[in-house]
């Protein structure tokens, strides 16, 4: 076990949904002042929220892509409070969304530092080169997810469809560098 315990931060959240019917954006532009349209340089809408602060991309289609939440609860949250605002504002909307977490972003501090290029040649499916980046690309298999480490022994998780893969993402991570005995203190 590692000697310390990561602290894991998750920064965003990514997820889709749908209402499986089509929407009139002009329509909510008329109902709803502070939403963001412009057609001609982006076919979708700009809903944000405050609480839990996001902004939700509304398309004709009814699909939609929600951003910026902090965990999958405040992603389902805010995509249904989205729907929920236009239908009381008088969106004509007949359908629950369907909502689907794509990708998760989060930072971590392991809390000492890393030798990386020691690392690039011990880990499977690590990349290393400081010329073009100073972090060492991860790519785990299980659970599916791409770390970025950096020799501070910060790094950014992605990739991850849920909350529970990104600790175990980070803390597998953690494990082998420790075991391998790349981890300073």
């Amino acid at each position: 076990m590692p000697q310390t315990k990561a602290i894991i931060s998750i920064e965003n959240v990514v997820a889709s949904a749908s209402i499986n019917q089509k929407v009139d954006l002009n329509l909510i532009t008329k109902k709803f002042v502070d939403v963001e349209y412009h057609p001609d340089q982006f076919p979708g809408l700009v809903f944000r929220l405050k609480e839990p602060k996001t902004a939700t991309l509304v398309f004709s289609s009814g699909k939609m892509v929600c951003t910026g939440a902090k965990s999958e609860e405040q992603s389902r949250k805010a995509v249904n409070e989205v729907v929920r605002r236009l239908k009381k504002g008088g969106i004509p909307i007949k359908n629950e969304a369907e909502i689907t977490i794509q990708n998760m972003v989060a930072s971590a501090n392991l809390g000492g530092k890393v030798h990386l290029e020691e690392a690039a040649r011990v880990l499977p499916k690590s990349m290393y080169e400081p010329e073009q980046f100073p972090g060492l690309i991860h790519r785990m298999a299980d659970p599916k997810t791409v770390i970025l480490l950096f020799a501070s022994g910060k790094l950014v998780c992605t990739g991850a469809k849920k909350e529970a893969d990104v600790y175990r993402s980070v803390n597998n991570l953690h494990v082998m560098l420790e075991e391998k005995g790349l981890m300073v203190y």
